[in-house]
């Protein structure tokens, strides 16, 4: 998590509850730190990482219900016809940085091993350790998971923070490397020193992983949470081919697409104070929702520390307040929102 949110918040003295304008209505909240957000028959599902588990949430149901269980972290999550995907993030023993699979009644089982396949190829080609042996940077850091949809061999495609790569994976957890994004080397990336000396610039860092209705994969990029560097790149789902790229971001952490095409990204820390935030400081003005419409034409919307976006039921949903737990120190105030479109307004 640390590789994905670097800027450090504080609570106010005595902070309340979050709140939302009317256009931001609140679908479900109590949620401890989610991040990923899935949608299949009805039901949101979201990772809560620092509860560890997937809760599933009907809308205008009583509340989250714990849908599986026992995870390190568990950062993305994806609900299948018939299985629900998760990845957790990265961290130390059994259960890091794994693709797990699970169903009704049944418990989550590993199927693939991310962080080994990170150790055995290194996708972005990156020195992974100092000469003291130590890690140089994250070496596996998944953060999104989504689904394939018959595309080749992949049954799944993660997005590995860690690895600057996404990964696919098949039915018997055979992880390949899907695309490997290039290091960010324009703005304020430029000459940037990074942990490979050999690789200055900002590294891409996917976060976040969506379909879109001309059947292309979306996948955001956080840049090293360099300013106007994030991007989206879209690309061809069998080949894994970089069909193009929506630049200009402010740190991604996620991406949704519209059924019109619209690209919806979430920039979770967008508006963070640089250093220590005053005590009249409001921790609810943290982070938006870009659009990018077909024309190229963009709009904002003030969504509290947005992670995980999913385009359903014709609407935009997102978590909110995803990292209250861990930089606030306030657990359960977590949600999943409703973004209407009257919540955005022109970006100048």
């Amino acid at each position: 998590m640390a590789a994905v949110t670097g800027v450090g918040l504080a609570a106010p003295a005595g902070a309340d509850a979050p709140a939302h304008r009317p256009s931001i209505e609140v679908v479900a909240q109590g949620l401890d730190d989610p991040f990923g957000l899935s949608f299949r028959n009805g039901k949101f599902y979201a990772a809560e990482s620092a509860g560890g588990e997937i809760s599933g949430i009907v809308p205008g149901g009583r509340g989250p219900v714990v849908r599986a269980g026992g995870f390190t972290a568990p950062a993305g999550v994806d609900r299948t016809r018939g299985e629900l995907l998760t990845v957790t993030g990265e961290g130390q023993g059994p259960g890091a940085s794994t693709l797990f699979v699970s169903a009704p009644g049944v418990a989550p089982r590993p199927l693939a091993d991310l962080a080994a396949h990170e150790l055995a190829e290194n996708p972005d080609g990156q020195r992974q350790f100092g000469d003291d042996g130590a890690p140089l940077d994250a070496l596996s850091n998944p953060f999104a998971v989504l689904g394939g949809r018959g595309h080749g061999t992949a049954y799944a495609y993660v997005a590995d923070a860690g690895a600057n790569a996404v990964l696919a994976v098949d039915r018997h957890g055979t992880v390949s490397t899907f695309f490997v994004p290039d290091v960010v080397t324009t703005g304020v990336c430029a000459g940037r020193e990074n942990n490979d000396p050999e690789h200055a610039g900002c590294d891409s860092v996917p976060t976040g992983l969506a379909w879109g209705p001309d059947g292309n994969l979306y996948v955001s990029g956080l840049a090293g949470e360099a300013p106007g560097e994030g991007r989206v790149y879209v690309l061809d789902p069998v080949t894994g081919e970089l069909l193009r790229e929506i630049t200009g971001m402010d740190g991604p952490t996620g991406v949704a697409v519209g059924d019109d095409g619209e690209v919806y990204v979430s920039e979770l820390l967008e508006g963070a104070p640089a250093g220590e935030p005053g005590a009249d400081f409001d921790p609810s003005t943290v982070g938006r929702v870009v659009r990018v419409d077909a024309d190229g034409s963009r709009s904002v919307a003030q969504v509290t520390m947005p992670v995980g976006l999913r385009w359903a039921r014709g609407a935009l949903y997102s978590t909110a307040w995803s990292v209250a737990g861990a930089f606030l120190g306030q657990g359960g105030l977590g949600q999943v929102v409703r973004v209407d479109p009257s919540a955005f307004t022109a970006q100048g």
